[in-house]
């Protein structure tokens, strides 16, 4: 799979608390829409796909939501591509091809969720590098 195009469509962030007690963050990702592209600009070996998706995290309870959304064009291998079209009738996607698609969609919106979650003063979702000083050892 390769990716043509990535776009979002919605950022929404919302801080109800500056309370963090008891904070547990939650994300999930849904794809809400795949369908073929049909198209004559781009040559392309592979079939054109337009995935819809949205992210979101939660900060409960009830602290703060990130809801971010966009669409994703992606060039996929005819079989695959026929494979993901006729699984999504069920919404439903073959492993091989949802794998790599969510991971992308976490590196990209997860990145974006890090960049409004430091301008809302939130914890980060993920734990940062941090540098600590060397403890001495004792037996000297």
């Amino acid at each position: 799979m390769k990716i043509l195009g990535f776009n979002f469509t919605k950022i929404h962030i919302e801080k109800k608390k500056d309370f963090f007690k008891e904070l547990k963050i939650n994300s999930e990702v849904n794809v809400s829409d795949i369908k073929e592209v049909k198209q004559d600009i781009l040559k392309s070996k592979g079939e054109l796909l337009g995935i819809k998706f949205r992210y979101g995290m939660d900060y409960s309870p009830d602290i703060a939501k990130i809801e971010i959304e966009g669409d994703i064009l992606a060039s996929v291998e005819l079989k695959i591509a026929k494979e993901v079209l006729k699984k999504w009738k069920n919404k439903e996607t073959p492993d091989e091809f949802k794998i790599p698609l969510f991971n992308l969609i976490f590196k990209k919106a997860g990145l974006k969720a890090l960049e409004l979650e430091d301008e809302m003063n939130l914890p980060l979702h993920i734990q940062m590098p941090t540098i600590r000083k060397k403890e001495e050892s004792s037996d000297k």
